[in-house]
């Protein structure tokens, strides 16, 4: 996203499928590709762009550029957390009540120098049954020098038949600190719905500002070609968490015991590592109740927040 929004950069034109459609799609999902009936790739309502632009400003991290388009949207920002005052907390929100087939959603968050952003969601993002075609998401995260940006979004619950590629590309200055966390549902639990998607592909690269890659997960979800439920997957639970803590304020052993020691009480699966490089740690969990896997990520979050920052988590509330 560099230059996105930047005022001295050439102009973007937003509306080109160059820029709102993902660089690569994977051949599991690019299989579905199609033309609906109904609204069709690139129509109005069907391209969802948020951008947004924090500068370090009179003691605190404000907002300086923004620009969205519907489905995607923000309110104001929030300084609501009393440990960090200066720290604003943003909630993404979407119009439409979920993603839909032929959907190209987009958001950019630039984070510039000595910033400080948290970024969520309002609520879970609900991933519709699809006839034709399939949905994408592009998320770009930015993280200047010694910026601290976390990026936590509510699970993604996969409905019967629905497909959806999302990739997350975070450029963070080696002196910068980002957090990013996902977590997939099997699907629609209270429902009874297990893994009856049709595909679910996610993509998390971590670059440097130079172009350097560092970190890559991949997780490619499609019951109809392969098992999603053995051991390298989801091992027989329902719902599969990650986070990802890039940083240089501790070194990547000492993130990875904080997270472990934390994790030890809780009541499903977790598995921690170091990053490549030693540039932070990782944890997966896995679990089948919504509520513990809720509070294992939290748990994992506030871990890491004690350890790098000094401050806990804090209660955000949500509809």
């Amino acid at each position: 996203m560099t230059g996105l929004l930047d005022s001295t950069a050439a102009p973007v034109d937003r509306f080109a499928p160059a820029h709102y459609e993902p660089e690569w799609v994977p051949d599991v999902v690019r299989r579905f590709r199609g033309r609906p009936d109904t609204l069709a790739v690139g129509r109005p309502g069907k391209v969802g762009l948020l951008e947004l632009g924090f500068e370090y400003r009179g003691g605190r991290s404000e907002l300086a550029r923004r620009y969205q388009k519907s489905p995607l949207q923000i309110m104001r920002p929030l300084y609501i957390d009393p440990r960090r005052p200066d720290l604003p907390v943003v909630y993404v929100m979407s119009t439409g009540g979920g993603i839909v087939q032929a959907d190209r959603l987009r958001l950019d968050v630039r984070c510039g120098a000595h910033t400080a952003v948290h970024v969520t969601t309002q609520a879970a993002t609900k991933v519709h049954t699809m006839d034709t075609d399939y949905a994408t998401q592009l998320v770009t995260i930015d993280a200047g020098v010694d910026a601290y940006v976390e990026y936590l979004p509510d699970p993604v619950i996969p409905f019967r038949r629905s497909r959806l590629f999302q990739r997350t590309v975070v450029t963070a200055d080696p002196s910068a600190t980002v957090l990013v966390g996902e977590t997939i549902y099997a699907g629609r639990l209270a429902r009874d719905e297990r893994h009856r998607y049709d595909v679910l592909a996610t993509d998390l690269e971590l670059h440097r500002p130079g172009g350097e890659l560092v970190v890559v997960d991949t997780v490619r979800l499609a019951p109809d070609l392969c098992s999603v439920t053995g051991p390298a997957v989801f091992a027989g639970t329902t719902i599969m968490s990650s986070l990802f803590v890039v940083t240089r304020l501790r070194s990547a052993p000492d993130v990875a015991d904080a997270l472990v020691e934390a994790l030890r009480a809780t009541s499903g699966w977790a598995g921690v590592s170091v990053l490549p490089h030693e540039c932070g740690a990782w944890v997966r969990m896995l679990d089948d109740d919504p509520d513990a896997a809720r509070a294992a990520m939290r748990t994992a979050w506030n871990a890491a927040r004690e350890l790098l920052i000094g401050v806990p988590a804090p209660a955000l509330r949500k509809c």
